[in-house]
């Protein structure tokens, strides 16, 4: 095509997380929600993604990593609303080219991993592979590609080239490959109470008995699950030793990974919380309810070890004694929201299967 190409209107809000709140704009795009446009904590919540890895290590940098979601949700949540989903990843940067071009010509927005470091108008200096993007458009013969991105409230217009860096990145957590997701989406989606039970399960199950898939690499690298939850409450009390150069990274990137890197707050917990609202709003179940009310206060503790990491008027050391307070209280929380994942799982699976359960599209 000689002329631009761009899916317009295309509707677009910032989000706290790049990967529900591009799920969240494709989905009120393609007309499909629960009483209307959902809000990106259902999104969220639908997905089933909710997870824990903690990994230490000198061969990072920075050199600790923490992340509240597994790797699965922009296949999951397309998957377990009746749609299907086809990852297409290659190593040509032209293949990868027709591959995005063709979605667009044929309207289709472009879900895509993009490197954030090669995104101009995010201005990091952070390489971080796995972030998602939306692109909207194209124009050759100015060569630029407009993007839909959860960081920025306008469609950004970056250059193509950019954009090919972007998705050829071999940075962590693993390269982008030029990776798309080809969705089909259903027309309308199946029970609220059949998604949100499978999605609570399975986030229940990612926090028991983690399998080593997860989106910081494998497993043997850190603690996953609930493990890793005990695993910083243990490993804080050995920052003691850091020199003060090391100790202030240490925790300013704890800080940065529970609240600022694209978490939605609380380490994704106050998405889900969002997301768990609006799921007893609409099927009015108690142990939804309950878990909403857990999901809360595990956000709200995960925020405390954050605002402590960061304190401004206190001394490292200072913060680091706080840091050690506040994070002793992780492992209950996170065993309490696990706990009510389970039962809130069952609940609307048994509501799921009464012959009166209605459907709302």
């Amino acid at each position: 095509m000689s002329g631009p190409s761009l899916i317009d209107p295309y509707p677009h809000r910032m989000g706290g997380h790049c990967g529900s709140g591009a799920m969240r704009d494709l989905m009120e795009w393609t007309g499909l929600g629960y009483d209307g446009p959902p809000d990106e904590g259902l999104v969220f919540a639908l997905g089933g993604a909710l997870s824990l890895t903690y990994i230490r290590s000198n061969a990072l940098m920075p050199p600790v990593y923490l992340v509240g979601r597994g790797p699965g949700f922009e296949v999951d949540l397309p998957r377990r609303l009746g749609g299907t989903v086809e990852v297409l990843a290659t190593d040509d940067p032209a293949e990868g080219w027709e591959n995005l071009r063709g979605e667009i010509d044929q309207g289709r927005p472009a879900l895509v991993w993009a490197e954030i470091a090669e995104l101009p108008y995010l201005r990091v200096q952070l390489r971080m592979s796995r972030h998602d993007i939306v692109v909207v458009g194209y124009d050759r013969a100015q060569g630029v590609a407009y993007i839909a991105d959860n960081d920025r409230q306008d469609l950004q217009r970056i250059p193509l080239d950019a954009l090919a860096r972007a998705r050829r990145s071999t940075s962590f957590p693993e390269p982008t490959r030029h990776t798309l997701f080809h969705i089909d989406w259903p027309q309308t989606p199946p029970s609220i109470h059949e998604v949100a039970a499978q999605a609570f399960a399975q986030s229940a199950e990612s926090l028991s008995t983690p399998s080593g898939s997860t989106i910081a690499g494998p497993a043997e690298q850190g603690s996953h699950g609930l493990d890793a939850a005990g695993a910083l409450a243990v490993d804080v009390l050995s920052w003691e030793t850091l020199s003060g150069d090391e100790l202030e990274m240490h925790l300013f990137s704890l800080g940065a990974f529970i609240e600022k890197a694209g978490t939605g707050g609380g380490l994704f917990r106050r998405l889900l919380a969002e997301g768990c609202d609006e799921i007893a709003r609409l099927t009015g179940d108690q142990a939804t309810a309950d878990l909403a009310s857990d999901a809360h206060r595990a956000a709200s503790s995960w925020t405390a070890v954050a605002r402590a990491a960061v304190h401004r008027d206190l001394h490292a050391s200072e913060r680091l004694r706080s840091v050690i307070t506040h994070v002793a209280a992780l492992p209950e929380a996170e065993q309490t929201l696990r706990n009510s994942l389970e039962k809130a799982a069952v609940s609307l699976a048994d509501k799921a299967s009464e012959p009166n359960t209605s459907q709302t599209g």
